[in-house]
């Protein structure tokens, strides 16, 4: 059936209008994604291309230099090396152990090293690099290098690691850095990013701990572009980050050394200071260890033989031990009668071998008496009985208020770890500490720094530089902090009459140059530099009756443990002092142990080298002579190159 013209004309506007009505609608879309399109572009332009810019480029942090740490000449003791390691990517490697089996054939791995990265790589996204290998050598590196083909994933680097160059000499003063633990960042409310950064290394004991954040540095920044997984493709900028500030210790590299010779195996410690400054020119305890160990993470074994050792070389003997002081604490007792105003210096004690307290006896080291003791006497060959005498007649909280003056019983500010604060007791002190009351007994025990009376090697070490002085030196560690020089510490006059003090120092002379002086045998002969010293044993087991009534047992025949520590202090030259030394021997079976590393040690400081032996009694000039040789073959420079300190 044929359509009519008419009918072919509606329909053909039935059709323009339905075109109409849908080009409309289309435009009308059009022109809406037009809008949108222009608002996103141009109105939101800055937000998107933020949003585009984090999603393509990432931010990394640069680890800062650490800051180094010098002696007070300027030798390195704690330095940046650099450092060799093996890293390797999972994703990039495919075959993980296939691939350590070929670097294994090219490289010793270390098996416990090994299982920690494996771990660490199960944890870690593929795309990460994980140290395989670290500190290898040169060598090592080379063999990864020429055959990359055949390790896939397997990257050498260089990177800073940190290095002891002075091994043990300084480990319990500079400490150690490792690794960021979690009890670490438990430390801080709101730990750096820089702390995250896998492996990255703090302080952890000494003076690395203690200046952490001003040798840590700050942390610079890298932009690197990423792919849709996060793997770097490559870098775009970077801010290098700022090092950590360089520190110069107090502290003489080779006094130090010569010190670390010459205790040898004893369990001791050794503390000489500057007596015009405070400076403290050598600290040490003895064994060491080597810190360098614990870089990385020490070993268990190597761990437990150092935390077994029965000398335990891990404790810093110097601050953080405290002892009974003993007859080094003689001077103190007797300064607080003087300044009490209880006793002169020419008044007289009768010493029959001991003294009737309270229905106690209290004995003198001597069992037949010395007879009468005056103060210089009484100094020079130690009498007990006169202290005990001086301790009825002055009070426990007289004492107690002279040893604090003279820098006992507090924590001096020195940046290392576990400083103690010693004990210097007093009645209120007992009831509170032990719920006992104070017995009079405990006054004539502390009057010769035995019973409840500590003291650390640094408190004896600047009692005896404030009696040399007048004044409160006060111990400094630090020379200088990026080249700015710390404050002296050579401080205020203590307000002790100085006559007082003369007759002290004068008695103390007595004890190392009077032929019946304590320390008489191991005096200085060179008259520049006689030293003024006083000897002291504290027990650390009780006598019994009957074991003095049959005999008190020698040092000798005990175990080693169950001797007498050894003891000694001194400052010289008497007529102008320098330094003031303090020694503690463990177990050293009496003072006898102390004196003549002192000797040796305050001569080593004085001249700054080996002394002449003309500076020793004629009858030990053959024995020092073969120890000095000993000694310079036993000393070693820094990673074992043979010593031209000596």
């Amino acid at each position: 059936m044929r359509r009519s013209p008419r009918d072919s004309m509606d329909s053909y506007r039935r059709v323009s209008r339905r075109g109409l009505i849908l080009g409309g609608m289309q435009l009308g879309f059009a022109g809406l994604l037009g809008l949108r399109m222009r608002y996103m572009q141009v109105d939101q332009a800055d937000q998107f291309r933020l949003l585009a810019e984090e999603n393509r480029v990432n931010i990394r942090l640069i680890p800062p230099a650490r800051g180094q740490i010098f002696d007070r000449n300027g030798a390195v003791i704690a330095e940046n090396a650099p450092s060799y390691r093996i890293t390797m990517v999972r994703e990039d490697a495919g075959n993980v152990e296939e691939v350590i089996a070929r670097l294994s054939a090219l490289v010793e791995l270390d098996e416990d090293e090994l299982n920690r990265a494996l771990a660490e790589m199960e944890r870690s996204a593929p795309f990460l690099p994980i140290t395989i290998a670290d500190r290898v050598g040169w060598d090592d590196i080379s063999r990864v290098a020429v055959n990359a083909p055949a390790l896939p994933g397997v990257t050498p680097e260089v990177g800073l690691s940190r290095h002891y160059p002075m091994g043990d000499d300084f480990a319990h003063v500079a400490g150690y850095v490792g690794p960021v633990s979690e009890r670490d960042l438990a430390r801080y409310a709101d730990p750096e990013p820089v702390l995250r950064i896998p492996r990255f290394q703090i302080g952890k004991v000494g003076v690395e701990a203690k200046y952490e954040e001003m040798l840590r540095g700050r942390a610079g920044a890298k932009r690197v572009e990423v792919n849709a997984v996060g793997r770097v493709m490559r870098e775009l900028d970077r801010r290098e980050g700022e090092a950590g500030a360089d520190l110069q210790l107090t502290v003489d590299n080779g006094l130090q050394n010569y010190i670390k010779a010459r205790l040898g195996t004893e369990s001791a410690s050794v503390v000489v200071m500057d007596v015009t400054d405070g400076d403290l020119l050598a600290i040490s305890s003895s064994p060491s260890y080597d810190p360098n160990k614990f870089v990385r993470g020490i070993s268990f074994d190597d761990y437990a033989v150092l935390r077994d050792n029965d000398r335990r070389p891990l404790a810093s003997k110097t601050v953080q031990d405290a002892y009974p002081p003993g007859s080094t604490f003689k001077m103190v007792t007797v300064l607080a009668a003087l300044d009490a105003g209880v006793i002169s210096p020419e008044e007289t004690v009768w010493c029959p071998g001991y003294m009737e307290v309270g229905g106690r006896r209290f004995h003198c080291w001597k069992g037949g008496g010395h007879g009468h003791m005056d103060l210089e006497k009484s100094l020079r060959e130690s009498c007990d009985v006169y202290y005990y005498d001086l301790a009825l007649k002055v009070g426990i909280e007289k004492i107690t208020d002279t040893a604090l003056r003279l820098g006992l019983g507090m924590s001096h500010d020195i940046p290392m770890s576990a400083v103690t604060e010693g004990l210097t007791p007093t009645k209120a002190w007992k009831e509170r500490e032990r719920g006992s009351s104070w017995v009079i007994g405990d006054t004539v025990n502390a009057s010769i720094g035995q019973g409840f009376v500590l003291t650390s090697p640094l408190q004896l070490a600047v009692m005896t530089a404030r009696l040399a002085t007048g004044r409160a030196v006060t111990p400094r560690l630090i020379k200088s902090v990026e080249g700015r020089t710390s404050p002296s510490h050579s401080g205020e006059n203590l307000g002790f009459n100085e006559n007082h003090l003369r007759w002290i120092r004068k008695a103390m002379f007595a004890v190392s140059n009077n032929r019946r002086g304590t320390a008489y045998r191991t005096r200085i002969a060179e008259d520049a530099f006689r030293m003024a010293g006083k000897t002291g044993t504290s027990q650390v087991r009780n006598i019994t009756a009957a074991e003095r009534a049959r005999g008190v047992t020698s040092n000798d025949d005990l175990p080693w443990n169950r001797r007498d520590h050894g003891l000694f202090v001194a400052f010289a030259p008497y007529d102008a002092p320098k330094i003031a030394v303090s020694v503690v021997v463990e177990h050293g079976g009496g003072s006898s142990a102390a004196t003549p590393i002192a000797r040796d040690v305050a001569l080593q400081a004085l001249y700054g080298r080996d002394p002449p032996l003309d500076a020793y009694p004629k009858k030990d000039r053959g024995r020092i002579k073969t120890q000095q040789e000993r000694l310079a073959r036993e000393r070693r420079a820094p990673d074992g190159e043979e010593s031209s300190r000596a």
